[in-house]
């Protein structure tokens, strides 16, 4: 008997997204969906492809996964966000993968996750191969990182599926700078903690290198004007970033409210790749 898989979705404010990653993950042993308190149908939508749904306050991209973590009932924890589905093909691996018991000797499995934006599916820059740690046994691993960035963390062996898992990331290009916008705050408020000092070169030569390595370096370029669109954007949200830590520290920072603020509303989307 194959070992169990529980998909863990932290959601909120998500109908447009969230039936399509419920309908590809059927297949699993327990869905458990934590909400942080929506306020369109999103619940209501989960509650058709399982019953345990609950709902906790926002404690961060880190902080909320491990708190699902805690909840799951299965040896294995799927990450799966809102905007995301399980591929047919990578579906097909991982059952594959248990079902002959190959994944005793793993306690992690990663995958690429491929993106679709404005119109097509992007397969080149820093978009593409985006690999992702997101399924692993629930007694090795850990979710750690900087927010809004989350990664999971293993100790042990881990194997590389080839099949995608999809992610609708952007609806276009003004939900994408939306999103920029929350994360950029997001991440100067972390880097100010952190009491990090502002330096002119981070505002000049990380943008301008983020460019440069998504367009050119991961060949950007062959994705058309798209990709070109996604290099000049993601090199955008790196100056934001940097931007908002020198206000933070040479105008006036923000109050509690203020910053608490910009994590309201819908829950952003996992980047595809670290700003800077």
């Amino acid at each position: 008997m194959r070992d169990k898989i529980s998909a863990c979705l932290t959601v909120g404010n998500e109908e447009s997204n969230i039936r399509r990653c419920l309908e590809s993950l059927k297949w699993v042993d327990e869905i458990v969906v934590v909400d942080s308190f929506s306020k369109d149908r999103t619940v209501d939508i989960c509650k058709e492809y399982t019953d345990r749904v609950y709902q906790h306050e926002w404690r961060g991209y880190v902080g909320q996964k491990e708190l699902i973590k805690k909840m799951a009932r299965h040896p294995w924890i799927l990450f799966i966000d809102a905007d995301e589905e399980m591929s047919p093909q990578l579906r097909d691996e991982i059952l594959e993968e248990f079902e002959s018991e190959c994944n005793r000797q793993y306690v992690g499995y990663e995958f690429p996750r491929k993106v679709f934006f404005l119109g097509r599916w992007i397969t080149h820059g820093e978009w593409w191969p985006d690999i992702k740690m997101r399924l692993y046994r629930k007694a090795k691993g850990i979710c750690t990182g900087r927010e809004p960035h989350d990664h999971v963390v293993v100790d042990g062996p881990i194997k590389r599926l080839k099949g995608c898992l999809h992610h609708y990331t952007y609806d276009d290009i003004s939900d994408q700078i939306l999103t920029m916008n929350r994360f950029s705050t997001i991440a100067s408020a972390g880097l100010y903690e952190e009491r990090r000092k502002f330096s002119g070169a981070d505002l000049l030569f990380r943008p301008a290198f983020r460019f440069f390595k998504g367009y050119f370096l991961k060949r950007g370029f062959m994705d058309g004007y798209s990709g070109f669109i996604i290099a000049m954007l993601n090199a955008t949200g790196v100056f934001f970033k940097y931007t908002k830590l020198w206000e933070r520290i040479h105008v006036v920072p923000p109050s509690p409210a203020a910053a608490n603020s910009s994590c309201e509303g819908k829950t952003p989307p996992a980047a595809p790749a670290n700003n800077g």
